[in-house]
């Protein structure tokens, strides 16, 4: 048996390693082209490290080619794909790796897993407390990773490509819209606080425009045209859980619009223009500066704000009051607005506009709600009575 070559240290070398003059060291291998390819490090536990990291990459090719490959590891490999993604997907996208890395049915073989399988194991997350919406969020990565596989040729079908509310009963709470009366006194009650009232303009051009939260706080002074009474929408302003500011592009294309300026809108705007204090450093973001909306600190306010805020105007109303106001948050107001223009009798190609909605489906389904007197008004109209 031939002896193993050693290195300067008398270390044995494994096969495709090698020192060099220099004192550096070597492997060779074949690439899955069949090419001899080199890889170099200054030690030989770097050349290791560099040496595990191809085998496993080889590895999990052959591993996956053969359906070998778990459930963890699949979601990893396709989330690898989905690059350019917005700062929030990536942290839905990293919420459910988590998730799935600490339930026994990740670490299963994909070749193995059946559509019965996959039914158990969202039942079980469910008994185990997770609400319809988290189980939504699992499947919405899950499934197009094994469509990934499918597409592959590395099983023959998708096991995820059943309806959740066939297996688990849906316990999300419906959006609704707060009634006139419920609005009224929610604004009277902020409008009426020392410490509140502060918020009341932010509330009511939310109400009166049907902006997402993130949209209201990106926009500046250049974005307000008072003389045309209209309000440019283009990009969103965020920040991420290590508080760094960023900017994005509306959630859809359609999101980038003009919003109209009602009277009460506008008397709002002009308020919070006024009323807008010089902080010391004005911070650019994404190449933009002067947003409207400061905190204490003379810094840019982000969802998370008002949306705390809010919740504790509600806690406050409800700890003092005997008519008892519902969860009311800023996207109910956004829900608020949409099903009040769609109760008024606004065509709805222009309020999917005004909503920057790109389905003419989500303001349809989503955000619009019948009532029998609304209803009742629409078909006295439509047959002459109204």
């Amino acid at each position: 048996m031939a002896e193993r070559r050693k290195d300067n240290k008398n270390r044995a070398l494994k096969e495709g390693e090698s020192q060099r003059q220099n004192g550096t060291y070597m492997y060779r291998y074949t690439d899955v082209r069949g090419k001899r390819t080199c890889v170099y490090a200054k030690t030989l536990e770097d050349l290791r490290a560099k040496e595990q990291k191809i085998q496993k990459e080889f590895q999990d090719g052959i591993d996956y080619a053969a359906g070998e490959i778990t459930v963890l590891d699949l979601l990893k490999r396709y989330i690898a794909t989905k690059t350019g993604v917005r700062y929030n997907t990536k942290v839905g996208y990293q919420f459910v790796l988590n998730l799935v890395s600490k339930e026994d049915f990740g670490c299963r073989k994909i070749r193995d897993i059946k559509p019965s399988d996959a039914k158990q194991w969202f039942i079980k997350l469910h008994q185990d407390g997770r609400r319809y919406s988290t189980i939504t969020s699992v499947r919405g990565v899950v499934r197009p990773a094994f469509e990934m596989a499918v597409e592959d040729d590395i099983i023959r079908r998708n096991p995820f490509t059943f309806k959740i509310s066939d297996v688990v009963p849906n316990d999300s709470q419906t959006r609704q819209a707060i009634s006139g009366e419920v609005k009224e006194r929610f604004l009277s009650f902020i409008r009426e606080s020392k410490h509140y009232s502060q918020y009341y303009d932010e509330i009511i051009i939310l109400l009166g425009t049907g902006m997402r939260v993130s949209e209201l706080y990106g926009l500046t002074r250049a974005d307000l045209d008072f003389e045309a009474r209209r309000i440019r929408v283009e990009r969103q302003l965020t920040r991420t859980r290590h508080s760094e500011y960023y900017i994005e592009k509306p959630k859809t294309a359609s999101g980038e619009r003009y919003i109209p300026m009602t009277e009460q809108v506008f008397q709002a705007f002009q308020s919070v223009v006024q009323r807008r204090k010089q902080p010391k450093v004005e911070l650019l973001i994404g190449g933009h500066t002067g947003f409207l909306f400061l905190d204490k600190d003379g810094k840019p306010k982000v969802a998370m704000h008002l949306e705390h805020v809010m919740k504790r105007m509600v806690d406050r109303y409800n700890d003092t009051h005997e008519d008892k106001l519902p969860s009311i948050t800023p996207h109910v107001l956004r829900h608020t607005f949409c099903t009040e223009m769609a109760n008024s009798g606004i065509d709805l190609k222009s309020l999917q506009y005004l909503m920057g909605h790109s389905d003419v489906g989500v303001t349809l389904n989503v955000y619009t709600h019948a009532s029998y007197e609304t209803a009742e008004s629409a078909m006295r109209k439509a047959v002459g009575n109204g």
